[in-house]
């Protein structure tokens, strides 16, 4: 039976969206409020293959990259209940799409353009598809090939400059919706006292 049939936090909650839209920051701050796990994907992916993004990239490829993804993404599903922030071309691989659609809730982060570039030229981490040229041009090419397949997401929330929480409550209350729709309830804490363990400061992934 899927999980999509069971109640509120019960289902796995899958963040995607591109470089930049926030997944990792709102993803902890969501997991706090929803009272269950957070985990990044590509950390994952890191702990897994024994090295970075950025090594995986240089020295075998994306296509390995996508691979070694598309495995910890189905073992992640398979696993507790949790809220998961997936890279940016995750959501592109066919088997993944399905496995998600199939056994979680997707929550499609959107951000523009502008916005986009302003974060990931704040972030210190190392992005290997923005390695091969402009930034800008690379996003927006991005934009164009990604977002209308994440179009297919269960909930589209949209993301800007502001702060974070407004974010994660609106996620809550899509997730409310999305799941009485189906007969089901949230069954995260009511409370709008955010988790003491989630910095306060807008961050960056």
């Amino acid at each position: 039976m899927s999980r999509k049939t069971q109640s509120g936090p019960r289902s796995t909650v899958v963040l995607i969206g591109l470089m930049g839209s926030g997944k990792t920051s709102i993803g902890r701050r969501l997991a706090a409020r929803l009272g269950i796990q957070f985990i990044d994907a590509d950390t994952e992916i890191e702990a897994a293959a024994g090295s970075s993004i950025h090594d995986i990239f240089e020295l075998h490829g994306e296509q390995a990259f996508r691979d070694g993804e598309r495995r910890v993404i189905a073992r992640l599903l398979d696993g507790p209940v949790h809220v998961l922030a997936t890279g940016g071309g995750a959501f592109m691989t066919d088997e993944t799409r399905a496995r998600i659609s199939d056994s979680a809730v997707s929550v499609w982060l959107r951000a523009s353009l502008d916005t986009l570039v302003k974060r990931v030229e704040r972030s210190r981490t190392r992005r290997p598809l923005l390695e091969a040229g402009d930034p800008r041009e690379i996003l927006s090419a991005l934009v164009d090939e990604r977002y209308p397949v994440y179009g297919e997401a269960d909930i589209i929330v949209e993301t800007g400059e502001g702060p974070h929480e407004p974010v994660v409550e609106s996620i809550v209350q899509e997730l409310r919706a999305f799941w009485q729709s189906s007969g089901d309830d949230v069954d995260g804490d009511d409370d709008d006292t955010q988790d003491s363990s989630v910095p306060s400061d807008q961050e960056t992934e």
